[in-house]
């Protein structure tokens, strides 16, 4: 006979803390004069990649303005509003000119800087002297077109990282469409032991074995966002892996083939890439993948299938795997959009383990209240030397399982490792490198 438990004696009740929250609009909605959007008005975006743009004009859209791309004849980019100031004619429809685009309605002709240049259909008119366009600032590098949607007088120097500056890496540009909020995009780069669970525990390792270890962790502030610090033990070996966030929408990531079998000193990344807001419910992450000899010496990485919606990293993007597959073995895109359109903070119950995720929160907040303030924000710079330096890395040590307490032995590695990561950040990169494995030799354990 089945013994059933009376009903009373169960709780039920999870429903009442339903339905009731919102999400919370000031860290996630973008659009003009919302507090989110105008400070990413004040940061470079990339918009689309330079494949896409051809000889026709291109609809766009970028923190929830409609916007068209286009080459002038003579090879200058514009970006202007969509709609056309006469009688909102679409201008993807728009001619193409060496000064501009003309509006397939009424010819009105628009230069890269939105002066309307001309107004064919009543020459005399001298509304061209008092009425111009939105137009944006561009700029195009290593395959990826970007737009400055801030005051032109305000723009910053454009973001030379060092990790995409390296004469021995070969850059792939890709985008991927994401249909959710941009910022739980963002953050899952600062939660590292979603790894141990999405990447290897849940549906076997999707990248490397070691991902199945928790390890110790922790979450630094560094000059340009934010790093986590996950230090694990794999055999006898203790990797250090760092991945940042770079303020406000970057992530770089380590070696996605790293095995941790070897040590390796300052292994930089497989790729960086921006979470682009399309507008508060789509995301588009653009960057690029990154190949060299020492990130991939297996040559694991698929160059063929990087570009347009598709990257070679297991459910990175909205694959051709059916429903049933993605419930047996889902990835960062099930995970991450799963979390709703715009994921619920007021719902959350975060955990020792979130503290990168609301540390991202805070910084982006902070530099929200500084443009409602009109201070300074936090923009990353060079400071002197030739490119920017970030913190992304992987350094693997050996060391011997067994030496007094495991978990205090990790925490010891972690900290003394990212130590020397933000001590040699004053480096240009060849002398950092130097640097860094000198100092890591002078470590003890």
């Amino acid at each position: 006979m089945i013994k059933i438990k009376h009903v009373s004696k169960l709780n039920f009740a999870g429903r009442q803390r339903q339905q009731y929250f919102t999400e919370n609009a000031e860290l996630t909605h973008v659009g003009p004069d919302t507090p989110g959007g105008e400070y990413l008005r004040r940061f470079w975006q990339p918009l689309t990649l330079s494949s896409e743009l051809r000889e026709l004009p291109l609809a766009v859209r970028l923190l929830g303005e409609n916007l068209v791309l286009f080459r002038t004849c003579k090879g200058k980019l514009g970006l202007l509003d969509r709609q056309c100031c006469h009688r909102g004619a679409s201008l993807e429809y728009g001619i193409v000119t060496d000064e501009g685009i003309s509006c397939c309605y009424h010819g009105w002709l628009y230069g890269v800087d939105g002066t309307i240049l001309e107004t064919p259909n009543d020459p005399t008119s001298r509304i061209k002297e008092r009425l111009r366009s939105t137009a944006y600032l561009t700029h195009e590098y290593k395959g990826i077109i970007f737009a400055y949607m801030g005051e032109p007088a305000e723009a910053p120097e454009f973001p030379l990282f060092d990790t995409c500056e390296d004469p021995d890496t070969e850059y792939i540009p890709y985008s991927l469409h994401f249909p959710c909020n941009w910022l739980q995009v963002l953050e899952n780069a600062e939660d590292p032991v979603h790894t141990v669970f999405l990447h290897a525990r849940t549906s076997g390792p999707q990248f490397a074995q070691y991902h199945s270890e928790m390890g110790a962790f922790d979450f630094i502030e560094t000059p340009i966002g934010v790093t986590s610090v996950h230090t694990r033990r794999w055999k006898d070996k203790v990797l250090v892996r760092t991945i940042e966030v770079i303020l406000p929408n970057i992530s770089q990531g380590a070696a996605i083939w790293e095995t941790a079998e070897e040590e390796k000193c300052f292994q930089r990344t497989s790729g960086l890439s921006w979470k682009i807001a399309v507008d508060d419910i789509n995301t588009n992450i653009i960057g690029w993948r990154h190949f060299n000899n020492i990130v991939d010496p297996g040559h694991r990485g698929d160059k063929n299938h990087i570009g347009k919606e598709m990257v070679d990293s297991y459910g990175q993007y909205d694959d051709e795997r059916n429903y049933d597959q993605r419930q047996r073995e889902p990835g960062d895109f099930e995970a991450i959009v799963g979390q709703r359109p715009i994921a619920i903070h007021s719902l959350e119950n975060l955990q020792g383990s979130d503290r990168g995720v609301t540390l991202v929160r805070r910084l982006i907040r902070r530099g929200i209240q500084a443009v409602k303030n009109g201070k300074p924000l936090v923009q990353p710079a060079r400071n002197g030397m030739t490119t920017i330096p970030t913190y992304t890395q992987d350094t693997i040590i050996s060391i011997a399982p067994g030496k007094g307490d495991e978990t205090n032995l990790l925490r010891d590695v972690g900290e003394k490792v990212t130590h020397v990561i933000l001590e040699t950040a004053q480096f240009d990169t060849d002398e950092r490198h130097r640097i860094f494995e000198r100092m890591i030799q002078g470590l003890s354990f």
